[in-house]
């Protein structure tokens, strides 16, 4: 063998030796990552790095939990730091701001916890608390329904008889409620050990579905009921007030009318926001397609989206307290009536 065959054997010896050393180079890289943080260095398997698939419904209810929170925050926040807002009808409706409020925080707390903390205790947490804070916000509105009654049917006497502190009893009962029906999956009701009893909201059972669905369309019949009174009584004092005021009769008529439109859009949007999530509970299970299950649910939350807007945006004093908190002045064109019988 000359020099030549010598230095030709020696280069492709070489050669072989940095091709393995490449192979075991590239094994290595495929197998794990090395992320420093600091001091510290945790290896990662790229099979664990698996594209997380994100459900667009689950977005948006995010996105809705989101606007929820943040509209029912300014209205606890308004009344909170304005002294005069301390009538009983006011106290309602922080309430159902609060109810409101832990019901947008739930929605955004459940999107984090499906797609980053998904165990079984977890649901039952997210479930419980979505549980209590619709449950909070559905009495929430009826409260507030018969506060407006027994405002009109006891116009006379409704200041004296009715109490911040009787209020605040009710308020509690509504709440110890709710907390109570919330924990029921956490207790044990639920679905977890057998699949089949699942109700289209997991961890919920069938069972517990049904009874919350029937208990919210008794009290939506409730609710129409009174708004039904609420509509007589008022038309009754508007043709006492036009008797009495002849030439003020026209402008009752026109407002009272008003108010009853007012009334008639509050329970449409209300029904038409829960009445499809209620029915459709008690027809279908886990078995049903998502799709469907999601298109009842998202309109049942936009509830609380506009709840803020019908119970509190739309009140006089409401609107004041924001305006001095956002311009620190009140509009010139701005004009506070203060509300009478007639008004619904």
């Amino acid at each position: 063998m000359n020099r030549t065959d010598v230095l030709v054997t020696m280069i492709h010896s070489l050669a072989a030796a940095m091709s393995n050393q490449l192979q075991n180079t590239s094994s290595l890289n495929s197998v794990t990552w090395n992320f420093q943080d600091g001091k510290n260095s945790s290896p990662v398997r790229t099979s664990e790095l698996r594209p997380v698939v994100v459900n667009p419904w689950d977005i948006a209810l995010c996105v809705t939990g989101t606007l929820i929170s943040g509209e029912n925050a300014i209205v606890i926040a308004i009344i909170f730091y304005t002294p005069t807002l301390r009538a009983p009808m006011y106290i309602l409706i922080a309430s159902l701001a609060f109810a409101d409020l832990l019901a947008g925080l739930g929605l955004i707390l459940n999107f984090v916890f499906i797609y980053m903390l998904n165990t079984e205790f977890v649901s039952l947490i997210s479930a419980g608390l979505l549980i209590a804070a619709f449950s909070a916000s559905v009495l929430n509105i009826l409260a507030i329904t018969v506060d407006r009654y027994l405002s009109l049917y006891n116009a006379l006497t409704y200041h004296t008889e009715r109490t911040v502190t009787f209020t605040y009893v009710i308020l509690v009962l509504i709440w110890l409620v709710c907390i109570a029906l919330g924990l029921l999956p956490i207790l044990g009701w639920n679905c977890l050990q057998d699949e089949s009893t699942c109700s289209i909201c997991r961890p919920v059972t069938k069972n517990n579905a049904a009874l919350l669905a029937v208990s919210f369309l008794l009290i939506f019949a409730l609710m129409m009921q009174l708004y039904l009174q609420i509509c007589k009584i008022a038309f009754r004092h508007a043709q006492q007030i036009a008797v009495q005021h002849q030439f003020m009769a026209t402008s009752h008529a026109s407002s009272t009318t008003k108010g009853v439109s007012t009334l008639s859009v509050i329970l449409g949007t209300f029904a038409l926001c829960w009445v499809p999530f209620a029915m459709y509970s008690l027809v279908a299970d886990s078995r049903y397609p998502m799709v469907y299950t999601y298109a009842t649910v998202l309109p049942a939350t936009c509830s609380s989206v506009i709840n803020p807007i019908i119970y509190a945006f739309r009140n006089p004093d409401i609107q004041k307290s924001l305006w001095l908190a956002c311009c620190g002045c009140v509009p010139s064109n701005f004009s506070l009536r203060p509300r009478t019988s007639s008004d619904v």
